[in-house]
């Protein structure tokens, strides 16, 4: 049936990605799957066999922010991108490496700063945060190894001028990344060589 129609079936598909975009940058949630729903709620599409993938949405979501961003976005990356920095060079010890939205430039004003750290022990994170008197909640994160494999990643949430750190520790074991929800390959990782050099190729 959907065949018949390749052409109406592709523009169906690309406005539920635009719309499912236009959700998940306005409501500040990351649940892909819940902002497909949603679109195709809001296009009266509820029965359509056209919902985007992941891919079609992030695509979306660098058109949304380049049409109607284009004043706030690349300075906002920035800002997440240095403080990125400055939060790796603090976690030096740890292997830190930055992963996630603030690496491929999709990240918006709800975004986390997302870094891997590795270590063997809690305490010596907890330690280099008390020295510094920086408050911190430890969290759960779920990551995704193979199709069928989850785990849950130890997590630091805390601030640094107003921006969300999110630094998932995982043990010398783990050195492989864990899968994107997005794409389902391995998350890129930058270093703090590959971050500096990242800023200073696109400035942002």
């Amino acid at each position: 049936m959907s065949g018949k129609h390749p052409a109406k079936n592709w523009q169906m598909r690309q406005r539920l990605a635009q719309e499912a975009a236009r959700i998940l940058l306005e409501s500040g949630l990351h649940d892909f799957h819940y902002a497909k729903q949603k679109a195709a709620e809001h296009l009266n599409a509820a029965d359509t066999r056209n919902l985007p993938n992941n891919i079609e949405i992030e695509d979306a979501i660098r058109e949304y922010q380049r049409l109607f961003k284009a004043d706030s976005h690349p300075p906002h990356l920035r800002l997440l991108r240095t403080t990125a920095l400055e939060a790796m060079r603090f976690f030096r010890d740890f292997s830190p490496r930055l992963a996630g939205p603030v690496v491929n430039g999709t990240a918006d004003e709800h975004s986390a700063v997302c870094l891997h750290l590795f270590s063997e022990s809690l305490e010596e994170i907890d330690m280099k945060l008390l020295d510094h008197n920086i408050p911190y909640e430890l969290i759960n994160k779920h990551v995704h190894w193979r199709s069928d494999e989850y785990e849950t990643i130890p997590a630091y949430k805390f601030y640094v001028d107003g921006v969300r750190i999110e630094a998932l520790v995982f043990n010398h074991r783990q050195r492989q990344p864990p899968l994107s929800p997005v794409d389902g390959r391995p998350y890129e990782r930058l270093n703090i060589k590959q971050l500096k050099a990242l800023l200073a190729e696109t400035g942002a």
